[in-house]
């Protein structure tokens, strides 16, 4: 082959990678979501504060999260929603897009601010910056939020968030999630953990005996939050696990196990039917917990829309289907690394 000719087919290749690389660091295209309108009653119904992240790997999880929770609320036009993010400006267009009427704001979340105290977990997912934002919601969102519910973007929600939102935290609790006192709590934290002389201590004295709850739901009161210093005792026992001891696995939920244990305000199981993503290895298919459920959570390694782009979807994902606002040209290799 002429030199000039092998040239010419190595500009092409390198043409090819350029515009790959491009392609690759889009975002996927979504469709615009219908409009929800309040209905009778809603003029003196509260603002409620939703919390969520936003990232590409996690986008199209995100907006069927919003999606839900608008189709089943009572007052849609009275929802704020807050999201954070490490590109804000890159995924403020994309909610905007398929929401045009939502009122939401976007904050960066520096991932500074944890880099240094994130340590390897049993799930890459699971040590992005991003999954320990809830830990700065305090601080990142308007100190005029005194209240927020946080959700994580694996989930969706089948019943009006009003009544999450309406939890009775009175008269000092900080968070409310449903929480699971026949869960083995013993297996969340390691060996190292209860062989210490001074670790197991940290639950002495908690109003009742501690039981695991799951961090993707919670509804948080921020001002208490504040007022008790709760970001930094998180930040505290993420430093013990980094520099002291391997004192658990789990990525962000292990620290709030460790400061709200005993200490949560119960909220029914129906609002957090968690698990439904398998295990954090191999992602099996489950079933629901029995009993009610007003929000479904794919917890886990398996995810609702890559399984049903693989074509081997479990039984339940077909009730995350009907919210996904992804357009069918889009890109999927995005979602593949969680």
């Amino acid at each position: 082959m002429p030199l000039s000719a092998l040239l010419a087919a190595l500009l092409l290749l390198l043409a090819a990678y350029g515009m790959a690389l491009a392609t690759s660091s889009e975002l996927p295209r979504f469709r615009e979501a219908p409009a929800f309108r309040n209905g009778p009653g809603c003029a003196s119904a509260p603002t409620v504060h939703i919390a969520m992240t936003l990232d590409a790997a996690y986008l199209r999880g995100s907006l069927a999260g919003v999606l839900s929770v608008l189709r089943h609320a009572s007052c849609p036009e009275s929802l704020f929603f807050h999201f954070l993010a490490t590109r804000p400006r890159r995924f403020r267009p994309a909610v905007a897009a398929s929401f045009p009427s939502l009122a939401f704001d976007v904050y960066r979340f520096d991932p500074d601010l944890v880099r240094g105290r994130i340590s390897s977990s049993v799930r890459r997912a699971l040590d992005q910056p991003l999954n320990y934002a809830r830990i700065y919601l305090a601080d990142i969102l308007p100190r005029s939020v005194r209240r927020v519910i946080y959700f994580d973007s694996d989930l969706v929600v089948v019943d009006d968030v009003a009544r999450l939102w309406a939890t009775d935290l009175a008269p000092d609790h900080v968070l409310a999630a449903p929480e699971y006192c026949h869960a083995n709590f013993t297996s969340y934290f390691t060996d190292r953990f209860w062989s210490d002389a001074n670790f197991p201590r940290s639950f002495s004295g908690r109003s009742r005996p501690p039981c695991y709850f799951n961090t993707g739901v919670m509804v948080m009161e921020l001002d208490r939050w504040r007022a008790g210093g709760y970001t930094r005792m998180l930040e505290s026992w993420m430093e013990v696990q980094k520099r002291e001891a391997r004192i658990y696995e789990l990525g962000s939920m292990p620290p709030f196990l460790l400061v709200f244990a005993g200490e949560v305000k119960g909220v029914e199981h129906r609002w957090n039917q968690h698990g439904l993503g398998g295990d954090n290895v191999e992602g099996l298919c489950r079933d629901l917990h029995p009993g009610p459920v007003s929000l479904l959570h794919w917890s886990g390694k398996g995810k609702p829309w890559l399984r049903l782009d693989a074509g081997h979807s479990c039984p339940l994902d077909a009730l995350w289907a009907p919210y996904d606002l992804l357009l069918r040209d889009g890109h999927h290799d995005l979602f593949a690394d969680v």
